[in-house]
């Protein structure tokens, strides 16, 4: 086969150090769009960006020949100093150290995309903690929950 071709969707899930309530409102549709332009620049396209104070949700399509890792430590650091350099009352604010990304077929993109464009209406029965451990258990991901967070 003469080409490369791809439908690679992830949702990426990673919220701030400690959980600490830094994305109000203020901050937060102004880091959304630099967010996405991080994911443009990087070759990848953002489908939708959504989330609470304490944490954020993408869904986005990636590209074959770059990492997750890597475009999660561009996003991160990247928004990190902008905030920084944008808002400097906000001078503590940090991501969490690790994320966790989660294929996403096709088929359940509109799903998806409807679940992170509804995370107010979400929260008011769930807490981020349980919203990621219940992720996490859908997707079938190991882990142990005394390192799930900070």
């Amino acid at each position: 086969m003469p080409g490369t071709y791809s439908q690679i969707l992830l949702h990426v899930v990673f919220s701030t150090k400690g959980r600490t309530a830094f994305i109000e409102s203020a901050l937060q549709e102004r880091l959304y769009d630099y967010i996405g332009g991080i994911v443009r620049a990087e070759k990848g396209t953002l489908y939708a960006v959504g989330g609470m104070p304490d944490h954020i949700h993408l869904l986005l399509r990636w590209r074959t020949d770059g990492t997750i890792a890597d475009l999660m430590r561009t996003v991160k650091s990247r928004s990190s100093l902008w905030v920084h350099q944008t808002f400097p009352a906000l001078g503590s604010f940090a991501w969490q150290e690790g994320y966790a990304a989660f294929s996403v077929s096709k088929s359940a993109e509109a799903h998806v995309k409807a679940y992170i464009e509804k995370q107010a209406e979400h929260h008011r029965k769930r807490d981020f903690e349980r919203e990621l451990l219940a992720l996490l258990r859908a997707h079938d991901v190991s882990f142990d929950p005394q390192y799930v967070f900070e």
